[in-house]
């Protein structure tokens, strides 16, 4: 039973009150996936159990630390007041000398695989499990919040932004004595969504959902400040976005390829010699292709694939002759096998010459000799 008594001056009156825990869950009462069951016993962990006050966060942490001892893990707790409901053989530390650090430098020498920490408030709570889970040890922390996202907001400025994915990787979101929402976090260095130019990376933390791994959050430093950002939803279908700028490019240029990075950004590559016919005198085409469609395009040459195809090889006297019917004019490589052997054009009549006593010639002379395949590329 928690009791807290208040009285005058601190109140106005004499208060009392008590609260005694009424349910004792096992974490399949959750209805706990099997994936989330694992990633618990799967490696120690930095977990955060958030949500308002009264929710049935303590209620949680105790059922999980229950079902890992089940699974032959020591575990132990920090707790101000002790009161979680556990088993007998979990230990049930308090403040030594009303210092959690102290009890967390005893800790690191009993060596748990899981501590349970309830909770975390202050600035020192907050760092006490960071190093405590810097040090290996696994952390499961127990803290006020009103939405998920809120849990990751309290440790940044607590602990450093780069770590806080190393401290805590999965946030549970408990109200009403429910799991409502789950998140893993993930640090990685990306271009912030929102912005698109290569210059603009920067190290990220990802708030992703846990179970559809879609990123909701996005977590990074802009100038001084941390910015927690969400990330767009409800953007506009991508597809229907690529069909609306093939329409209109087709008006402009024979050959094109399109990649949509987002409703507001797209890349359009196309031949290098009609570049100058998709920007425009002054960048006018562009400029008036953009307002249309409401995005950004950038402009890049289009890289033609080569077609390849095998030759066929015949001679003369002075000549090995390469035909490349239907070619003429062209520029076209000529392969051994996979290997280059020259760059040369397509004559009039579809066929390439080569000379016998030239070194590509008597390249080719020996790949013939030994039955390797003659290749023409066209590009």
């Amino acid at each position: 039973i928690r009791i807290a008594i208040t009285e005058k001056p601190f109140a106005d009156r004499m208060e009392i009150t008590a609260v005694r825990p009424i349910a004792k869950l096992s974490i399949e009462e959750y209805g706990v996936s099997e994936e989330l069951k694992q990633r618990f016993i799967e490696k120690q962990r930095g977990v955060l159990i958030s949500g308002p006050p009264g929710a049935g966060k303590s209620t949680f942490a105790a059922s999980v630390a229950n079902f890992l001892m089940n699974h032959g893990f020591m575990v132990k707790t920090m707790e101000s007041p002790r009161d979680l409901m556990v088993r007998d053989d979990i230990t049930q530390y308090a403040p030594l000398e009303n210092d959690m650090r102290l009890t967390a430098d005893l800790l690191l020498l009993v060596r748990p695989d899981y501590t349970i920490y309830d909770e975390l408030r202050k600035t020192s709570d907050f760092q006490v499990f960071a190093d405590m889970r810097l040090a290996g040890v696994g952390m499961i922390g127990v803290t006020h919040a009103t939405r998920a996202i809120d849990a990751v907001q309290r440790m940044i400025g607590r602990v450093e932004l780069g770590v806080i994915p190393q401290v805590v990787d999965t946030i549970i979101f408990i109200d009403a004595g429910e799991i409502k929402k789950i998140y893993e976090l993930n640090f990685t260095v990306k271009v912030p969504s929102g912005m698109y130019e290569s210059d603009l990376a920067r190290p990220v933390i990802e708030v992703s959902d846990f179970e559809t791994k879609k990123v909701e959050y996005e977590i990074y430093t802009y100038g001084e400040q941390v910015v927690v950002m969400p990330v767009e939803r409800g953007q506009r279908n991508l597809s229907d976005v690529e069909s609306r700028i093939s329409k209109l490019i087709g008006n402009y240029v024979s050959q094109y390829e399109v990649e949509v990075l987002s409703d507001r950004k797209a890349i359009i590559r196309i031949p290098e010699e009609e570049i100058p016919v998709i920007v425009g005198k002054r960048g006018r085409t562009i400029r008036k292709i953009e307002e249309a469609l409401g995005m950004s395009i950038d402009v890049y040459p289009l890289k033609i694939k080569e077609e390849i195809r095998e030759a066929e090889i015949s001679e003369t006297d002075k000549h090995w002759i390469i035909h490349a019917e239907g070619l003429e004019g062209r520029r076209v490589n000529i392969y051994i096998d996979k290997e280059l052997l020259l760059t040369a054009s397509v004559g009039s009549r579809g066929v390439v010459k080569v000379r016998k006593e030239t070194e590509a010639g008597k390249e080719l002379r020996l790949a013939l000799m030994k039955g390797e395949k003659i290749y023409i590329g066209e590009f």
